[in-house]
């Protein structure tokens, strides 16, 4: 589905008359970033001249000011490049913010009441899956274990998995010597690319499962390359070799689909997964009612930022679903690396059902790059959303008059 991909994002600096500025990013595969700084040029005067503390004070009047533009909600809503520009501006309003306070991003948030974090997000379409006072409700019930749980955190990190071996393309002999490797470093899940060919994918999902075994979790990712039958029908094949779920079988807005193919592939142990293409809470409201998911995957540059990715998370925690959000790209384990910690201490809990998905690239680029040890995200302790990027990085791939540009 993605063949050629020139991993790229439009990056943005909040600056203030104060001691902090706030960093944010959408992630983009190339072209079309220029859409995306386009549509931040045209958000701009939403937050030019605001005020931060009058926006901490009320952050879902915030977000709600920032998506509810008349005009430039016209060309979504709460999807495409205006909300991938969305997730830049609000992103870095919350980095702004967690700078100001002295604490990293999930700390930020999890020092919120219940109710001050419930007013954070917004609720409008979403009462007849969940209201306010329901998940103010669940908050309040997980809050008194929230010491314990930064504690475990602290101590253990963050489960994540690893897609480093199963890239499609790379030859069986890498697969299995990366795979080893990863085993090596303590990693306990691993994913695989699919939906080439499917000799070539029982070939090397054999590989797969050969080397981490019985007791370490496998899944399959096929990108949206399937119709629904075609899916049903790929995976029957590759279920002898225990995959916990196949991630984006199909279009990713086929919620029905989704669902159809999950209950097919039920009776065979595999799951369903699906999110980081999913572009609103209405959306996942949908995939949540028509039981289509296993596994939820929400992006943290796809939906709206913060804010609704806090929502997307919190519903499906009121639903038992668990959530192992998208990594990867262009700083993305750097963002959900505090989103996934907030669900784990405030609204889920320790699970042996949440992951975090962890890709080895393009972490030098960032002032605050994620840490791994033993398969683990180490919990992030400085100030901020993790979101800077180096300035010499942005100097050098700065499209189209970095060097890196220049030079090539």
């Amino acid at each position: 589905m993605n063949e050629a991909p020139d991993y790229s994002c439009a990056y943005v600096v909040l600056k203030t008359d104060g001691d902090h500025q706030g960093h944010g990013l959408t992630f983009t595969l190339g072209r079309g970033t220029e859409i995306c700084i386009a549509a931040i040029e045209s958000m701009k005067p939403l937050l030019l001249g605001q005020d931060l503390e009058a926006i901490a004070s009320d952050m879902g009047a915030f977000w709600k000011h920032v998506t509810g533009d008349y005009q430039l909600r016209w060309i979504g809503p709460d999807k495409g490049a205006v909300h991938l520009a969305t997730a830049a501006l609000v992103n870095a309003v919350w980095d702004l913010w967690a700078r100001a306070e002295g604490k990293p991003l999930w700390q930020l948030v999890c020092d919120l009441t219940p109710r001050d974090l419930v007013r954070c997000l917004d609720f409008q379409y979403m009462s007849d899956f969940l209201t306010e006072a329901e998940a103010t409700a669940h908050l309040e019930e997980m809050a008194p274990r929230k010491p314990r749980r930064i504690a475990e955190l602290e101590q253990q990190g963050i489960p994540g998995y690893t897609t480093a071996a199963g890239w499609l393309g790379y030859e069986d002999e890498k697969v299995r010597r990366l795979a080893e490797e990863a085993v090596r470093e303590g990693w306990t899940a691993f994913k695989l690319k699919i939906g080439r060919d499917l000799d070539e994918d029982r070939r090397r999902a054999a590989i797969m499962r050969d080397v981490i075994g019985n007791d370490r979790r496998f899944m399959v990712d096929a990108n949206q390359v399937w119709d629904v039958d075609e899916a049903i029908e790929w995976m029957t094949h590759l279920a002898e070799y225990r995959p916990w779920f196949i991630e984006e079988p199909t279009n990713p807005d086929d919620v029905l689909g989704h669902a159809a193919i999950r209950e097919a592939l039920a009776p065979h142990g595999v799951g369903v997964a699906t999110g980081e293409h999913a572009m609103n809470r209405v959306l996942f409201k949908q995939i949540f009612q028509s039981e289509a998911v296993t596994v939820c995957q929400p992006d943290p540059c796809r939906l709206g930022g913060v804010n609704e990715f806090l929502l997307v998370q919190l519903m499906a925690a009121t639903k038992g679903i668990p959530v192992c959000p998208h990594g990867g790209g262009v700083g993305l384990c750097e963002h959900v690396q505090h989103l996934a910690a907030i669900d784990h201490i405030c609204m889920s809990g320790p699970s042996p059902d949440r992951f975090v998905e962890y890709v080895d690239h393009l972490h030098e680029n960032f002032t605050d790059p994620v840490e791994i040890k033993d398969g683990h995200y180490v919990l992030p302790s400085r100030p901020g959303y993790s979101t800077e990027m180096k300035s010499e990085s942005v100097k050098r791939y700065a499209f189209p008059d970095g060097p890196e540009w220049r030079d090539s």
